[in-house]
């Protein structure tokens, strides 16, 4: 188990739900950890799922069914460093349907909106060019983008 994990509270019921889709969009080394249940004592329904400990390429999360009252926003978003313009596409695609929201600068939010970032391979070093004009441009390049292309990046 590792020490620190991020916490994610969502509306009532969608918290295995998110789990498994996020398993399912970022595969790889991804999987449900626990399952634990409220019980007859809590303030859920009984048998109902409390928590959702879960991994997504080794990284654990923590999904909590713990209703309205604390909505996602951008201040707080899951990074997800991609081998490929092909894999970026992909994620970006999975993430916005169904309710997703395109955002600017290669960040989005999925149908339960959590917020991320999808990052192309060569970003970090389009933006840190050591030509500072060539830098410059891939940052005004990237400012105009929703999904991120790492080639006009690289070509701006």
């Amino acid at each position: 188990m590792q020490k620190v994990t991020t916490f994610l509270w969502f509306d009532n019921n969608q918290a295995e739900e998110a789990a498994d889709h996020y398993i399912s969009v970022i595969g790889g080394d991804s999987r449900v950890v626990d399952v634990t249940r409220w019980t007859a004592a809590s303030p859920g329904d009984d048998g109902a799922v409390m928590t959702v400990r879960f991994q997504l390429e080794g990284a654990e999360y923590i999904a909590f069914n713990g209703g309205p009252g604390f909505p996602f926003s951008e201040a707080v978003s899951l990074s997800v460093e991609c081998a490929s313009q092909e894999e970026a596409d992909r994620l970006w695609d999975e993430l916005t349907a169904n309710g997703g929201q395109e955002s600017k600068c290669g960040w989005l939010k999925d149908k339960f909106g959590v917020s991320w970032q999808i990052v192309p391979p060569g970003l970090g070093e389009a933006l840190t060019d050591p030509d500072p004009d060539k830098a410059a441009r891939a940052m005004k390049a990237m400012l105009g983008m929703k999904r991120l292309d790492i080639e006009a990046l690289r070509n701006a």
